[in-house]
């Protein structure tokens, strides 16, 4: 078997077999492909000038080079290739202050996660919020947390310990629990604006309606329909033919256009898949949550008196902007997948962030605000734990 190619002596490029250079990336063995086990750290030191890792910039240089290494009959013919791990980038363009913004993303989290297991301790603990709203919106605060812990341990371990490695069985998983959470999210706000809808348009048989049977009917549906939708996605990742070369991802946690843009092989039936999943969830849900405002509208203008106008429509103030602060993230992605292939990584990363970030971090926040029962549970139970 030929040697591999030394690298040349001028820093500008580095010239690395396409085995090896996957090798000292993924730092596993390829004796299993006629390849010598991966070098030690003293060799990639020799290599790369870094004992620990491939920097972000040495490994884009070397990567730009797997064009011109050596023929490829040179080595062992490779008709099929999964690569053991990808290479997480994180924000594109930023790796130097990756450290540094550790820091408001570790905060995000914190205020995720806090904001939104009080919520759900209040509703549990606070008799009076036992009530179909509350329920929908306990719903709400479950799904955020679950998108926010799909994230983080990802996120965090590249921006605070820059390890960078998602192995490519871990990576199909988190991206499902992901894109779930994403589905569960759109489909209890589609819940909670049916639940306005019967609060407003029919109070008196909005207890009757919407019993605890039916709410519990509801969230199996909403888990069961996100289950389904996502199932396959894993599989179709999985039967794909990746290039050796194209291993690395533009964020910091598996995102379903960014792992499929790495095979070798046709992506069609990857990408109909994915936009019939997002039509046939997000888009069905969003239509129908305007077609349920624009029914409630017509019932609030039939009110007699304004103050009974402003009463019933201050009861949805909260969930609107849930809504909003969901789906306009959401089309941003879209549109920017579709339409903004020219813009810089760094845009298609931070909009990525800001859907799957935020949402968590705002709604506990917007429903404390503009929830009174809700913020004075939410102090009963910060109280509680401060005289335990």
């Amino acid at each position: 078997m030929q040697s591999p190619m030394p690298l040349p002596t001028a820093p500008a490029q580095i010239m690395l077999p396409r085995k090896l250079l996957v090798c000292l990336i993924v730092q596993v063995p390829f004796n299993q492909m006629d390849m010598p086990i991966c070098p030690s750290k003293s060799q990639i030191a020799s290599l790369t000038g870094h004992p620990d890792q491939l920097k972000s910039s040495h490994l884009s240089r070397a990567l730009s080079c797997l064009p011109r290494m050596l023929p490829p009959q040179s080595y062992v013919n490779i008709s099929f290739f999964q690569p053991s791990a990808f290479l997480m980038i994180g924000i594109p363009g930023l790796e130097a202050i990756h450290s540094w913004l550790a820091i408001p993303f570790s905060s995000m989290y914190t205020v995720s996660l806090t904001g939104n297991c009080l919520i759900l301790l209040a509703v549990k603990r606070t008799s009076g919020l036992h009530q179909p709203m509350y329920y929908f919106l306990s719903m709400l605060a479950l799904t955020d947390a679950g998108l926010t812990l799909s994230t983080l341990p990802t996120t965090l371990a590249v921006l605070w310990f820059d390890y960078r490695l998602i192995g490519f069985n871990a990576c199909p998983v988190q991206m499902f629990f992901l894109h779930s959470f994403s589905v569960v999210e759109s489909s209890v706000l589609l819940a909670m604006s049916f639940d306005r809808f019967v609060a407003i348009s029919n109070p008196l048989r909005y207890s009757a309606v919407l019993t605890n049977n039916v709410i519990i009917r509801i969230g199996l549906a909403i888990v069961a329909r996100a289950t389904v939708s996502l199932f396959p996605v894993p599989f179709l990742l999985r039967r794909l033919n990746y290039c050796p070369g194209k291993i690395i991802l533009s964020r910091s946690f598996c995102f379903h256009a960014d792992v499929m843009k790495q095979a070798c092989t046709d992506i069609t039936v990857n990408i109909l898949y994915g936009l019939y999943v997002v039509l046939s969830t997000v888009g069905v849900d969003s239509l129908l949550i305007v077609l349920s405002y624009t029914l409630i509208l017509y019932t609030v203008i039939g009110l007699a008196s304004p103050r009974e106008r402003i009463r019933a429509l201050n009861t949805c103030v909260s969930h609107i902007l849930a809504v909003l602060v969901f789906y306009i993230p959401v089309i941003g992605v879209s549109m920017i997948h579709h339409f903004g292939r020219h813009l810089p990584h760094i845009v298609h990363a931070l909009v990525a962030y800001v859907y799957l970030v935020v949402p968590p971090v705002l709604n506990p926040i917007i429903c404390s605000v503009k929830s009174k029962p809700i913020r004075e549970a939410m102090l009963k139970v910060l109280r509680r734990k401060g005289q335990g």
